[in-house]
């Protein structure tokens, strides 16, 4: 395989991807470059929603497609806000709003553990009865404020206490260590290997 699509349209997982598979020769394409609409995210999992924007994009594409579903899981908020991570403060999507909602509803609560989850979903065709599946965790904090300016998402309030520092502090060599989303494509590349 030395080409697949990418179920995204953010251009920071794109990034993400596009430097974590190039060393494999793996071209990514986007969703957008091939003109493909987003699927719908109807499911109350991660995994559901992965596999159906995968089986999405390689039936309009035609090629392997590659679907992430990943999101933050704070444990004081039973696991939100889980699969609506990109949507927490409704639409259109902004980091910005959600990191401030996030921060509002978090404001008086002294549990802070939160992790990030990653789930990574591989068809080879669109009807792939064994879609390739891998997911990471990575495990961390809700600061009090934002700090940083790397990153996406929820990075400048994802405290490390192992690092003493928030995600968004970290370089993009750093996070392609440790974050759920290398992880998950570590696995899933081992995966690929033996499959």
């Amino acid at each position: 395989m030395n080409k697949l699509v990418l179920a995204s349209n953010n251009p920071g997982k794109l990034k993400e991807f596009q430097r974590m598979l190039a060393p494999f020769g793996i071209e990514v394409l986007t969703q957008a470059q091939l003109g493909i609409s987003e699927a719908e995210e109807p499911h109350g999992t991660f995994v559901e929603n992965a596999l159906a924007k995968a089986r999405h994009v390689s039936r309009a594409s035609g090629l392997p497609a590659l679907a992430d579903d990943s999101g933050i899981c704070v444990d004081a908020l039973g696991g939100a806000p889980g699969v609506l991570s990109a949507r927490y403060a409704g639409e259109p999507k902004s980091d910005a709003r959600n990191n401030e909602k996030l921060l509002r509803v978090m404001q008086d609560v002294t549990d802070r553990r939160a992790h990030y989850y990653c789930v990574l979903v591989l068809v080879r065709h669109a009807d792939d009865p064994q879609p390739l599946i891998a997911e990471g965790e990575w495990q961390g904090e809700i600061a009090h404020v934002e700090r940083g300016d790397g990153g996406f998402g929820y990075d400048p309030m994802f405290w490390l206490p192992d690092l003493g520092r928030m995600s968004a502090e970290l370089s993009h060599d750093e996070k392609a260590q440790i974050s759920h989303r290398a992880q998950a494509l570590r696995i899933l590349l081992q995966r690929l290997q033996h499959a």
